[in-house]
């Protein structure tokens, strides 16, 4: 199985974060969200991948061929942002040959389904998701067991199922051709390419869509996603150690080179590689690699790589490399 993941996105709403980082390399639970996923896919038997790059590739690329030999990836770089369709379709030289499936994933999201039902169907399926406001997504619209009709970000939605961006594609021959036309005749939707709108082209033209619920879908888009996505992350994997002089209340991730004293950590915290800790309190917070935190109580805060945080009790959200000094 091939899969490709769109990751060229900035992330400006990560930001100070994303300055130094591209969005799918900020820890969560203990490694980048690119990692969780690409860890996943290998479980259920995704043995190669196009990772579709912009902002910051070179990052990515160098981290993916450092932690994940275990799969054939290639990579493609999106110079202009011009919306997922887009995306797939500067890919298009890597799709699979005719009579294989394609998975596409994107990139800044973290799930919790089994593919391999999905996989064996033989159907082209989308994972979806009832959620409470479905104008921020693409949405399907059911017709006896089968999608009827998908809609990009409608502004009066008609359904509340949203996809949430796992595609398996059972023809992609099929996929290409809607998608070239879309970029040949410059049919876009709200100034972008919608990988949506290829998709509605081919049920247009007969390919069979079904739905499958990804219930544990977790958003890294923003601060207190990436935050939330830490909490469901360590309830479900905890890693903790006994560390003279500190008090853990689970569920953590303590990287094993983390050097930590005389604090308490936890719930809920991410200490990062050869993080140093004196004298706090974390608690929901996720803890850069390399980076120091002394004398203060930290709760709902994300320090970036190498940030440098002391002095005080404070809520921070400072980026890689900066420094807090609460005087």
């Amino acid at each position: 199985m091939h899969a490709i993941i769109p990751v060229a996105g900035v992330g400006s709403r990560l930001r100070p974060h994303t300055y130094t980082l591209p969005k799918v390399l900020l820890n969560v639970a203990g490694k980048p969200i690119l990692g969780h996923i690409l860890d996943r896919l290998r479980d259920d038997g995704v043995t190669s991948a196009t990772v579709v790059v912009g902002y910051m590739g070179n990052l990515v690329e160098k981290y993916v061929r450092t932690h994940h030999h275990d799969l054939k990836v290639n990579f493609v770089t999106q110079d202009e942002l011009l919306g997922l369709g887009h995306s797939i379709w500067i890919a298009r030289e890597s799709f699979p040959p005719k009579g294989e499936p394609l998975l596409i994933i994107l990139g800044d999201t973290i799930f919790d389904v089994d593919l391999k039902p999905v996989f064996d169907s033989g159907i082209s399926s989308l994972g979806v998701k009832i959620v409470d406001d479905p104008r921020r997504f693409g949405v399907a619209e059911l017709s006896g067991g089968y999608i009827s009709r998908l809609v990009e970000k409608p502004d009066h939605p008609t359904t509340n199922l949203a996809v949430v961006g796992l595609y398996y594609i059972k023809n992609p021959a099929l996929l290409l051709e809607c998608l070239n036309d879309l970029v040949s005749g410059d049919k876009r939707t709200k100034g972008e390419y919608q990988l949506t709108d290829a998709l509605q082209m081919m049920i247009q033209k007969g390919e069979k869509f079904k739905t499958f619920s990804v219930d544990e879908w977790y958003d890294c888009g923003k601060p207190e996603t990436l935050l939330s996505t830490n909490r469901h992350l360590l309830q479900r994997n905890s890693k903790s150690r006994d560390i003279p002089g500190v008090v853990t209340i689970p569920p953590v991730y303590i990287a094993a080179n983390a050097d930590i004293a005389n604090s308490i950590v936890g719930p809920y915290a991410t200490i990062g590689e050869g993080a140093r800790v004196r004298d706090s309190i974390i608690r929901n917070s996720i803890i850069g690699d390399e980076s120091g935190v002394s004398g203060v109580l930290l709760d709902n805060s994300i320090i970036g790589n190498n940030g440098v945080v002391k002095g005080g009790f404070k809520r921070v959200n400072a980026g890689d490399s900066s420094e807090v000094d609460f005087q």
